[in-house]
């Protein structure tokens, strides 16, 4: 692991996304609340804010985080679901791969409330869309993903 006991502890923040393209008829099924497990938006949500909180134990190397903020937005929209992750900390490490885990978390969790239904479900467009704080400064996407609208 790096070093960061000389860094000074500031506020950082990191945004990630994803989109989970699915058929016009699975949209049609989440939307109607027509899935045999459930909630599919609610649970994700909750995935990805478990998965966040659980990063360094999934990525070798992360640093163990006092996380401040996790907010996991998802929206259902014709081609599928735009998934938004924002993480918060005040630390001496970004969080950039915990806003990246809880995405990414996120839409697995899609996938597995919709794969009965839909086997063609793909996951796109993981990134890195911004992120504040550290000696690098802000940092943000300069292109939209293609799916963003």
């Amino acid at each position: 692991m790096v070093d960061v006991s000389g860094k000074e502890p500031t506020v950082r923040e990191a945004t990630a996304a994803a989109f989970v393209r699915m058929s016009p008829d699975t949209v049609a099924v989440v939307r109607a609340g027509g899935l045999s497990k459930g909630d599919a938006l609610g649970v994700a949500k909750i995935a990805g804010i478990m998965a966040a909180k659980k990063t360094p134990e999934l990525i070798p190397l992360c640093h163990p985080l006092a996380l401040s903020k996790i907010d996991v937005d998802l929206q259902l929209v014709d081609e599928g679901v735009r998934v938004e992750a924002t993480v918060r900390t005040r630390d001496r490490t970004g969080v950039e791969m915990e806003a990246l885990v809880a995405a990414s978390v996120a839409s697995l969790t899609v996938y597995d409330m919709c794969k009965a239904v839909d086997k063609g479900i793909t996951i796109t467009e993981i990134g890195l869309v911004s992120k504040t704080g550290g000696k690098s400064g802000p940092w943000a996407r300069s292109e939209a993903p293609a799916s963003s609208g």
